[in-house]
């Protein structure tokens, strides 16, 4: 078995103990914050800045660390690196050397436990596998839980999230939806299949996908809504041809799903899910 598979399936418990963690160096109620990180992890950022923002505490803006606009002003810069060296992330917090930083890591042993102010350790979710799961899924959790805004039962719907979507295995293309905060779980499913099995996958917002993307959808494809679907989308996509996954589970609960799908795409296609093509398990540059 997959270090991956293992670590999918062990988000239960990493979701129960984050949920128990009571970090003080998390955004503050008010507070205006900009989340930064880098491919799963800006998708996670970008989550949380949504559901934060939309429940009206506070002003929150989500960036790729590469692109982080250092000269705006913020109460508070939140990291998130499961590495701890990621060379974007490092380069953003050194440019902030007035404003207080908070650090959301999986390796205390790293650069990034300097080069922000504070820390909160998520070593307990860090992982083996290239290919992040738990870590990530375990950050949010935390987060949502900070803000309040997250189901008593979460734990247990992550249990619950074994069903693929019908056609999965079978399908050539699979594009994923989501609503206000659970778009950036959309992205973060994409990314999966891309990096474990090197699907053809795609992301938006839900209502987006009408306004043009639609017109990749066929018998071949697979359209995957994370939490309530807009009106009358579901039968417009299912008039494609393509099967739908919509399910009664916490948007974090299904992206499981989508992680233990990537994972039988890329065995049924003999590829190694913890270590995909091309990628390593943090983004080092070097230095000019």
């Amino acid at each position: 078995m997959s270090h991956v598979s293992d670590e999918i399936a062990s988000q239960p418990e990493t979701w129960r103990r984050a949920l128990g963690l009571s970090p003080k160096a998390l955004p503050e109620r008010g507070e205006r914050v900009a989340v930064i990180g880098c491919g799963t992890s800006l998708y996670i950022a970008q989550a949380y800045a949504s559901l934060r923002e939309s429940h009206g505490l506070g002003e929150t803006d989500a960036f790729a660390a590469s692109d982080f606009p250092a000269a705006r002003r913020y109460d508070r810069v939140l990291a998130i690196s499961r590495s701890g060296t990621t060379t974007e992330v490092l380069t953003a917090l050194a440019q902030v050397p007035g404003t207080p930083t908070t650090a959301i890591t999986g390796d205390l042993a790293t650069p990034i436990t300097t080069a922000a102010r504070s820390i909160v350790d998520l070593s307990f979710a860090d992982e083996k596998s290239v290919v992040q799961t738990r870590f990530a899924t375990t950050c949010l959790a935390l987060l949502r839980g900070h803000l309040g805004l997250v189901p008593a039962d979460l734990p247990e719907q992550a249990m619950q999230a074994l069903p693929l979507p019908e056609r999965a295995i079978e399908a050539e293309q699979f594009t994923f939806l989501g609503n206000g905060w659970s778009t950036g779980i959309a992205h973060e499913a994409a990314l999966k299949l891309r990096e474990a099995s090197g699907s053809w996958t795609e992301s938006y917002p839900a209502m987006e996908y009408r306004h043009g993307p639609i017109s990749v959808s066929g018998p071949g494809s697979v359209v995957w809504f994370f939490g309530e679907p807009p009106a009358s989308l579901v039968d417009q996509v299912r008039e494609t041809g393509a099967a739908v996954s919509v399910s009664p589970l916490d948007p974090l609960a299904d992206l499981v799903r989508a992680q233990r799908l990537a994972v039988e795409l890329a065995e049924s296609r003999g590829l190694d899910p913890d270590q995909p093509r091309n990628l390593t398990r943090s983004i080092i540059l070097a230095r000019p």
